[in-house]
């Protein structure tokens, strides 16, 4: 089904439009949108690596949060912007443009639809710039909208605990703690006997990368043929249920907290485009219904 990893009764597609115009409070509660890619992620992890991530993580956040926390899950953005990674078939891309106007598009209908609260669950390293870019856009446009863009692993868990110094500082893609978790979320996928590591060399300018990573654009064919930004011999399943149980615990303290929120509200005119605004239909003056949960 349409849901995947989402639980059914936090997939706000799976409600009528009426029983969206029933929610109550839907001026705090949270709509999360995962944001993935379909990208080479090395001879050893399936392409959908990101979208796979984002969407696992949140879901399982969604399904441990309490049922007094509000919120719901929009279908996952599959393709995402992956231009480093193009020298690699099973890359599918799509411009910064585009999805930068897709996102801030989806923005506009999660406003319309009489939500104020968006969170941008980022499972790609090559799209934040994008994301925080709509977030803003629709900020200057919405004085009370509340958008956040976040990368989905930033939060803490078990992750920092389970990987060498060196995959701290250098693993960027298809490393330890991605093959963990996709162990733990779609262990068919992955082929560990074509795992190996590989490492980006040092960048040598200590005032422009402390940690050694490229301060430079690149690309991930620029450290070799295999894809592979890291070391993901040595990753479990069992690390990586315990990198899902502990990043998911976050997630609901983030989308907990989040819900609370009660943040500054912009009173004067917006600065973004006015064709968005118009007459939306309410459910006042049609047959009963019953309250959606």
């Amino acid at each position: 089904m349409l849901h995947g990893y989402i639980p059914p009764h936090r997939f706000l597609p799976y409600l009528s439009w009426t029983e969206i115009d029933a929610l109550p409070d839907r001026e705090n509660t949270v709509i999360v949108l995962p944001c993935g890619a379909i990208e080479q992620h090395g001879p050893h992890l399936p392409c959908s690596v990101d979208s796979v991530i984002s969407s696992g993580v949140m879901g399982k956040a969604l399904e441990k949060l309490p049922a007094e926390v509000r919120a719901f899950a929009l279908p996952t953005i599959t393709y995402g912007k992956s231009e480093e990674h193009l020298h690699f078939p099973g890359t599918m891309t799509l411009t910064g443009t585009t999805l930068l106007s897709t996102v801030i598009e989806i923005g506009e209908s999660v406003y319309r639809s009489g939500f104020r609260k968006l969170l941008f669950a980022n499972g790609h390293g090559g799209q934040p710039q994008v994301l925080e870019m709509a977030a803003r856009e629709l900020r200057l446009r919405h004085g009370d909208f509340v958008v956040v863009p976040h990368g989905v692993s930033r939060l803490p868990s078990a992750a920092s605990q389970q990987v060498s110094e060196q995959e701290k500082k250098l693993a960027m893609h298809a490393g330890h703690s991605e093959t963990a978790l996709m162990l733990a979320l779609a262990p068919e996928t992955v082929h560990m006997e074509r795992a190996a590591a590989n490492f980006p060399p040092p960048f040598p300018i200590k005032l422009l990368s402390p940690d050694g990573r490229p301060a430079c654009a690149w690309t991930a064919r620029d450290f070799g043929p295999s894809g592979v930004i890291g070391d993901p011999t040595s990753a479990t399943r069992a690390q990586g249920l315990e990198i899902l149980d502990t990043l998911s615990d976050s997630w609901v303290q983030a989308l907990t907290e989040l819900y609370a929120l009660r943040w500054i509200v912009r009173d004067e005119p917006t600065w973004g485009r006015g064709h968005e605004t118009g007459f939306i239909q309410t459910a006042e003056g049609l047959p009963t219904q019953s309250q959606p949960a």
